[in-house]
């Protein structure tokens, strides 16, 4: 997006270019082939989603078109992480490179680990209680449900009366991938209608694709991981500048 006198015009493509993205499949055909992709323009040029869809589309409300829609049919497709993982920004993970972001971005903690040596926030832990149990054994559950963010910001104790900035500390959980945007629903009212814009519904990764495949590279160490995303942003954006890839991903763990 760019901003000209007040108002933001979002980048894109001619309808006539035949190089354009015209679906939501071949956004994720895009997305594998980097490995990750920020759903709106950067520092880096092309590497975006924003940059190579029709601009006209853009909150038009057509599921077929609307790259804003495309966002909520990709995550419950669950073809590829979606969430605020880039410089707090929104944008795409594939299942492939999840495991190296988690990897990295956790700095190989998982999130019980985390907590106990003191690497996440009292508020940060309330949330993921909400969506997390354990077992007779003491082990981790992660819980696969449709908890509207609305309803996870009430049960985790925040709004009036209670903790503040919700979606803050949501966005920090989501640049250390320990959760992710996994659906988008409506709210509803008494009589069970649909009202509103969509609401996100955020879950531990491991809640959607298993811990398994979420951990995959807790055998490399993290700045390993790293460099992996570092230098695939240069395999596809030979010309990126070093301060915009560290300004995206975050700086290389110590």
């Amino acid at each position: 997006m760019i901003n000209e006198n007040g108002a933001w015009i979002m980048q894109g493509t001619a309808i006539s270019d035949p190089h354009r993205i015209r679906t939501w499949q071949a956004l994720v055909d895009r997305i594998n082939e980097i490995g990750f992709l920020p759903l709106f323009a950067n520092e880096i040029p092309g590497f975006s989603a924003e940059e190579h869809v029709a601009a006209k589309y853009w909150w038009s409300g057509d599921r077929t078109q609307d790259p804003w829609e495309w966002r909520e049919i990709i995550s419950a497709s669950r073809t590829a992480a979606y969430g605020k993982f880039f410089d707090k920004k929104a944008g795409f993970i594939s299942l492939r490179w999840l495991p190296y972001f988690a990897n990295f971005c956790r700095d190989g903690y998982d999130f019980d680990a985390a907590w106990e040596d003191a690497k996440i926030t009292r508020r940060e832990k309330l949330i993921m209680d909400v969506l997390t149990d354990t077992d007779a054994a003491g082990e981790v559950i992660w819980k696969d449900t449709q908890i509207l963010s609305t309803e996870l910001k009430k049960l985790a104790g925040f709004g009036k009366g209670g903790e503040k900035n919700f979606p803050g500390v949501a966005t920090e959980l989501m640049m250390k991938l320990y959760l992710v945007t996994a659906d988008f629903h409506r709210r509803r009212n008494q009589s069970g209608g649909e009202y509103g814009m969509p609401v996100s519904v955020l879950l531990p990764p491991e809640a959607v694709w298993g811990y398994d495949a979420v951990t995959a590279a807790y055998d490399e160490e993290p700045a390993v991981s790293w460099q992996r995303i570092h230098d695939q942003i240069l395999v596809h954006f030979p010309h990126a500048e070093e301060t915009a890839i560290r300004r995206l991903i975050g700086k290389c763990p110590a």
